[in-house]
């Protein structure tokens, strides 16, 4: 019983351990899936947190790119829009207050339209200028608040006064109930006759004199028929005679009542025409027809609505100060009574540099016209050749510079040759040369000329040089009837001629006295102002003085053929006895004239400021960067230089100075075996005197090695050049006054040999003491022994030649300084001496072997 109780105890205990095992696995097995559940929660918990953060992330950059490309577009849109905006309404008329201030209109541009406000919201409106159309555009009608629309009216005056020429644009204000106070910043305005203020009982005069302002417009501009009204608008703006007028009309809903029907009708004539006379109405509080060219502006509170912007929001622009106003308006008033301002220099030239061709003339803007646009100058066929007046201080200099820089941006230096004299005291045309501040010069300048009031025989020289051309293009021409052109000028590709100007400034001082010189003068610019045009050769004359210009009167065949005229301020005798535009035009302007001053053929310019050495330098900087390669740079010739003695190559002879003539070149004496063949230096200017014996010694050193030289000094003012002369020649032998004596009795018997040189300082010192010294001068050149001497006059000349009754066979060259012309007379060809007036730095030379008549020379300087 016991065992089998034991064994059932054995079996249920088995079945309770089993049962046991099994819970406990089964627990074990749960638990595990417990912690697998919680691991899966975990994980998606966590997955879940990771995606909420990333679709936020996303969220955030999707905004950021959105906005990023809103901010981009917009910003895009508002420069493109302000940058349009700007282009409408440049300076002064778009310009915010804080940064504004008055600006020139573009050239060729008419102000139209003009800020108010800006457009739209954030960020736009802070650069978005909202624009309404004004001047040849349309009236403006305001409604809203009167003292913010007074404050808007009051800046549209001021841009558009702005950002016009002075006197372009006239204000007339009606304001019946403040009578002007609310726009008395402008009164400054009619000191120079710009504002007027129309009291109450003015209205009705006022609308009548607009309108028949209105009609005599119409009857100067409707020559012909215009298909629209923008033709009629463009047609008058071209050629409108008055300034635009601009009428304020101030008024509220008891002005509007009390308008009667006559200046309703008025005001809506003037409303449907007025546009195209360029009058204008900025009407607040008074009823305004219907019209395409009114423009309605609806002002609430600090924000404006208009069919301009349409449906952006206007915020407006706060008005600018009182003060602000008057002071703009002064200065405007200052100007337009100092007379108009120069035009820019810069506007005369092209874009692009050398463009044109001169074949058939020489066309340039010397300036521009009232309308603003350029005015351009003709030389050609017709007219061929200018004459220029204008009294001291008028601008002729100016002017001159205003052409040559319109001239020389559009003709290459293949096209235009340019040749510059100023006879007055002054170096007007030397900036066109190269200088030691500036290197560079005008490509298309040969020749300036300076300084030469007191060197005619230079504007001779001119004159002489421009005939040969014209004598050298005539036979060209006409070798071209019988050749092509190609064969015949193969030295110019272009095909024809550079044409060529030549400025004469103060022409008068070489047409002056009764001389051979103003004789020969006068018969070459008749001969080049008849024949020139038709070989491409243009003259400019120019003076200031009326005596000047009388000058050429009593030339009827001279001054036919200066048809173009320019006249400046008060000029006289340049145009018609009949044509009075001269007296009546103000500063920089000038009147231009291409039919010898008739009055129907003037045109007005205004003159830019063409003096200015920064806006010339940058012209000409330009134009010597593109000069061709190669080219020479212009001689200038200036009359208070000394020119420098240099040691000239391959010259056959004794150099004693300069030419004055349009090539520098040395004059030379060549001292051949032949009798006469010795030199008198003749005068008491011991430096000049000194610099040609000095001059003439070294230029015989270097063309002959074995030539011999002897130097005598007899004048101790004379013994420190004679010393520096003695040491410049080899070999040379020195002599003084007691020494002077053996050299010429050694020099008499000597026989003939190579060249000897003898160079003698103040022979007449001796005073008789030599004389041997008339039988050297006598026999020695035929020996090839020659005398280079100075003597201090043409009587102690004749002492060392024999006294009186002697012959100056032996003198066959001299050089004359301070010797009149009728002292000159027993050494001249010429009866009674040559027409000769000592000047400094000048000597007359004379060799009767070359010359017909003596020349002008300068004595170099000649250095250590």
């Amino acid at each position: 019983m016991a065992s089998g109780r034991q064994g059932i105890v054995a079996g249920v205990r088995r079945d309770l351990a089993a049962a046991r095992g099994l819970a406990r696995a089964s627990l074990a097995a749960a638990e595990v899936a417990r912690d697998e559940a919680h691991y899966e929660r975990d994980e998606a918990h966590a997955q879940h947190s990771e995606r909420l953060a990333a679709l936020a992330a996303a969220r955030a950059a999707a905004r950021r790119e959105i906005r990023e490309h809103f901010e981009l577009t917009a910003g895009t849109i508002a420069e493109d829009l302000a940058a349009v905006a700007a282009s409408c309404a440049p300076g002064a008329a778009g310009a915010s207050w804080r940064t504004w201030r008055p600006t020139e209109p573009e050239r060729g541009r008419r102000p139209g339209l003009f800020r108010i406000g800006t457009l739209g919201q954030e960020p736009m409106a802070a650069t978005i200028p909202a624009l309404v159309p004004l001047l040849d555009l349309a009236h403006l009608s305001f409604t809203g608040n009167p003292s913010t629309v007074d404050g808007v009216i009051a800046g549209l005056l001021l841009r558009v006064l702005g950002s016009t020429r002075p006197g372009e644009v006239r204000l007339t204000v009606y304001d019946p109930e403040q009578l002007g106070g609310s726009l008395a910043g402008f009164a400054p305005l009619g000191n120079a006759d710009l504002l007027t203020f129309v009291g109450p009982g003015g209205l009705t005069g006022m609308l009548d004199d607009l309108v028949e302002q209105i009609r005599r417009i119409n009857e100067s501009v409707l020559a012909g028929e215009y298909a629209s009204l923008a033709e009629l608008t463009a047609a008058t703006a071209a050629r409108r005679p008055e300034p635009w007028r601009l009428v304020v009309l101030l008024g509220d809903a008891a002005t509007a009542a009390d308008l009667t029907t006559a200046q309703q009708a008025q005001l809506d004539r003037i409303v449907r025409t007025g546009v195209a006379c360029g009058v204008h109405v900025l009407a607040r509080g008074l009823p305004m027809e219907a019209h395409p060219t009114v423009e309605h502006v609806a002002v609430h509170g600090s924000t404006a609505a208009c069919g301009t912007t349409g449906d952006l929001p206007v915020r407006l622009d706060p008005p600018p100060a009182a003060d602000r106003i008057a002071a703009a308006c002064r200065e405007l008033a200052e100007l337009l009574l100092a007379g108009p301002p120069p035009a820019q220099f810069a506007d005369l030239a092209p874009e692009k540099l050398w463009t044109e061709c001169s074949a058939t003339g020489l066309a340039a803007p010397l300036g521009d016209g009232p309308d603003g646009e350029l005015v351009e100058v003709l030389l050609g066929d017709d007219p061929p050749h200018a004459l220029i007046g204008g009294p001291s201080g008028s601008g002729k200099t100016n002017l001159v510079y205003a052409w040559l820089g319109s001239l020389t941006a559009r003709y290459s230096p293949d096209e235009l040759a340019l040749y510059l004299l100023d006879f007055k005291e002054g170096v007007s045309f030397a900036r066109f040369a190269p200088g030691r501040r500036d290197p560079s010069w005008l490509p298309q300048v040969r020749l300036v000329g300076v300084n030469v009031n007191g060197d005619r025989e230079f504007g001779l020289a001119l004159l002489r040089h421009l005939g040969e051309e014209l004598r050298r293009r005539a036979h060209a021409a006409k070798r071209h009837e019988a050749t092509k052109l190609a064969e015949l000028r193969s030295e110019d590709p272009s095909g024809h001629w550079p044409r060529i100007v030549a400025v004469i400034d103060e022409f008068q001082v070489l047409l002056a006295g009764r001389d051979a010189m103003a004789t020969e003068a006068v018969g070459l610019l008749e001969d080049l102002a008849r024949r020139g045009r038709s070989q491409g050769i243009h003259l400019v004359l120019a003076s200031q003085d009326v005596s000047g210009i009388e000058a050429l009167w009593g030339r009827s065949a001279l001054v036919a053929q200066f048809t173009l005229r320019i006249a400046l301020p008060k000029a006289r005798r340049i145009l018609a006895d009949t044509n009075l535009a001269a007296d009546v035009i103000p500063r920089f302007h000038a009147v231009v004239n291409a039919d010898s001053g008739v009055p129907d053929a003037n045109r007005i310019v205004r003159l830019p400021d063409a003096s200015d050495r920064g806006a010339w330098r940058a012209l000409q900087e330009k134009l010597w960067h593109a000069r061709p390669e190669g080219l020479e740079p212009p001689r200038l010739f200036d009359g208070d230089a000394i020119p420098p003695y240099s040691c000239p190559a391959d010259v056959d002879g004794a150099v004693l100075g300069e030419t004055i003539d349009v090539q520098p070149r040395p004059a030379v004496l060549r001292l051949p075996r032949a009798p006469g063949r010795n030199l008198a230096v003749l005068g008491t200017r011991v430096e000049e005197a000194c610099a040609v014996l000095g001059a003439a010694g070294r230029s015989l050193a270097t063309m002959d090695d074995d030539a011999r030289f002897s130097v005598v000094c007899l004048d101790d003012d004379a013994s420190v050049s004679a010393g520096l002369l003695h040491a410049a020649l080899p070999g040379a032998r020195w002599y003084d006054a007691d020494t002077a004596g053996e050299l010429l009795a050694e020099l008499t018997d000597a026989p003939a040999g190579p060249p000897h040189y003898v160079i003698g300082y103040a022979w007449d010192a001796a005073a008789g003491r030599l004389p041997a010294l008339r039988e050297v001068l006598a026999r020695g050149p035929e020996r090839h022994i020659h005398v280079l001497g100075w003597w201090r006059g043409v009587s102690r000349l004749r002492d060392d030649l024999g006294g009186v009754g002697a012959r100056f066979d032996a003198i066959g060259a001299w050089v004359a300084l301070d010797v009149h012309g009728n002292e000159l007379s027993p050494l001249s060809p010429q009866p009674g001496g040559p027409a000769w007036y000592p000047r400094p730095h000048r000597a007359l030379f004379f060799d009767r072997a070359v010359h017909r008549a003596p020349e002008v020379i300068i004595p170099y300087e000649v250095g250590s």
